[in-house]
C-alpha cells in the first residue's frame, strides 16, 4: 500500500484507513523510542526544513527528534531569523527554501490557510504543524494515538470533552474531526465568550458548565488559554477562569473511574487544570510528548518515502 498524500494539511484529508496506517507506523516508532540507541538510518539523505513563523517548544523539537531519530537532516528557522522580519512574502520565503531541494517543510504560521498556500505552489512535502485558528493535524494525530494507546485501540463508547478556550484553538477543531470520525462522542465545554459561533454544525455535544461538560466522560482534554489571540474582554480575570472552569480533582470526581487528562501544552498549572491532577496517574500529558515524537516519526517516513 502506497502512501499518495503530498501534504498534510488537516486531518479532514485523511481518510479512516490513512489513519489506521499512520497509528500502526507509528506504534513500530515507540519501540525504536525505547531503545538505547534510539536511531534508524531510514531517512538518511533526506531533508527536512523546520519553518516555525509562531514560537513552538513540542511541536518544533518534536519534528526536529523525529527526523533525527530517522536520520534525516533538519534546519530550523524562526520568523526572526529570516527575511519575512524584513518584509518578504511567505511565498518567496518558501520558494528560497524550496531552491534548496528539501524533502519536506514543516510549517507553523499564525495565519489560518497558510499550510495550503504553499502547499498549491511547491513541489516537496508540506506538513502543517498549526496554522491561526485553523487545524493542527498531528496533534490530533498524537492525542487520537495516546487514548488509542490508552484505550487498547477501540473509540466506540467513548466520550471526549474538550474543554477550554474552543473559539481560539486549532487543537479542538482537528481533535473534533478527527475523533467523532474514529467513533468517540465528542462534547465541548466553556464558557460562552470562549465558544465559536455556529457550534450547532460541529458533530458535538456544547456543555456549558464545567459539572455537566465532565459528567461521565471517559477523557477530558483541557486547552491552553489562547491569551495572545484573545481580545480584551473575553474573561473577567484569570483567577476567575481558573475557579470556574479550572479542571481539579473535586470536577474529576463526576467523570468515569479512570478517566484521563490530557493538555497540548503548554500547560499553564493552577488556571486550566490543577498541578497535582496534571501529574496524577491517569494524566496522559507526558504520554502525548512521547507519542507525538512517534506520530510525527512516522509521518515523515510515509511523506518521505512515498511513491508519486
Amino acid at each position: 500500500m502506497h502512501w499518495t498524500h503530498k501534504d498534510l494539511l488537516d486531518v479532514c484529508d485523511l481518510s479512516t484507513g490513512d489513519v489506521e496506517r499512520i497509528f500502526e507506523t507509528a506504534d513500530s516508532f515507540m519501540e525504536i523510542n525505547r531503545r538505547p540507541v534510539k536511531k534508524v538510518p531510514t531517512l538518511k539523505g533526506k531533508s527536512v526544513v523546520l519553518f516555525f513563523a509562531e514560537p513552538s517548544t513540542r511541536t518544533k523539537t518534536s519534528f526536529d527528534v523525529a527526523a533525527k531519530r530517522l536520520s534525516a537532516d533538519s534546519f530550523s528557522l524562526a520568523k526572526s531569523g529570516s527575511s519575512l522580519s524584513k518584509g518578504e512574502s511567505l511565498k518567496d520565503t518558501v520558494w528560497t527554501l524550496e531552491a534548496m531541494n528539501p524533502d519536506a517543510i514543516v510549517l507553523r504560521d499564525s495565519r489560518s490557510g497558510a499550510a495550503r498556500f504553499i502547499a498549491e505552489r511547491l513541489n516537496c512535502s508540506v506538513i502543517n504543524a498549526g496554522d491561526g485558528w485553523h487545524a493542527h493535524p498531528t496533534q490530533a494525530l498524537l492525542d487520537a494515538f495516546t487514548l488509542r494507546r490508552a484505550w487498547g485501540g477501540d473509540f466506540t463508547g467513548r466520550t471526549v470533552t474538550i474543554l477550554g478556550d474552543i473559539a481560539h484553538s486549532r487543537v479542538a477543531r482537528s481533535n473534533v474531526n478527527l475523533l467523532t470520525r474514529l467513533g468517540a462522542t465528542v462534547r465541548v465545554c466553556g464558557p460562552r465568550t470562549l465558544l465559536p459561533p455556529r457550534l450547532d454544525s460541529w458533530p458535538v455535544t456544547v456543555c456549558h458548565d464545567l459539572d455537566s461538560g465532565v459528567d461521565g466522560a471517559d477523557a477530558v482534554m483541557c486547552l491552553r488559554l489562547q491569551l495572545e489571540r484573545q481580545q480584551d474582554g473575553l474573561l473577567p480575570s484569570l483567577r476567575e477562569y481558573a475557579q470556574t472552569w479550572g479542571l481539579s480533582r473535586r470536577a474529576m470526581r463526576k467523570a468515569k473511574g479512570g478517566a484521563k487528562v490530557l493538555h497540548p501544552g503548554p500547560i499553564n498549572r493552577g488556571v486550566e487544570i490543577a498541578s497535582d491532577l496534571a501529574d496524577d496517574a491517569d494524566s496522559l500529558i507526558l504520554d502525548q510528548v512521547a507519542s507525538g515524537v512517534a506520530v510525527r516519526m512516522a509521518l515523515l517516513f510515509l511523506f518521505l518515502t512515498r511513491k508519486d
